[in-house]
């Protein structure tokens, strides 16, 4: 029978797979926090503007008007785009 003491190739190989787990892990809750503080950014602005996003969706043609901005600010971002090309 073999012991984990007895092979010390196979004790290193499994540190160096838990440092891998903890970078991972690490990166992952990084973004687990931005994505967090995005939101509750958001949600501190809809609050303060007293806006209820689920009241406002339940009415009939919230979702083609959102696309509709979603449309337009693409519209927009491409324009401001093609200007910083010409000015740049």
């Amino acid at each position: 029978m073999t012991n984990a003491h007895d092979n010390p190739s196979e004790v290193e190989i499994l540190r160096a797979h838990v440092a891998e787990l903890e970078q991972q892990l690490a990166e992952q809750s990084r973004a687990t926090n931005a994505i967090v503080a995005r939101s509750q950014e958001k949600l501190y602005w809809l609050e303060r503007w007293h806006i209820d996003l689920d009241r406002i969706m339940a009415k009939p043609g919230a979702v083609p008007a959102l696309e509709a901005v979603k449309k337009l600010r693409g519209g927009v971002r491409a324009a401001k785009k093609a200007k910083r090309r010409l000015a740049g």
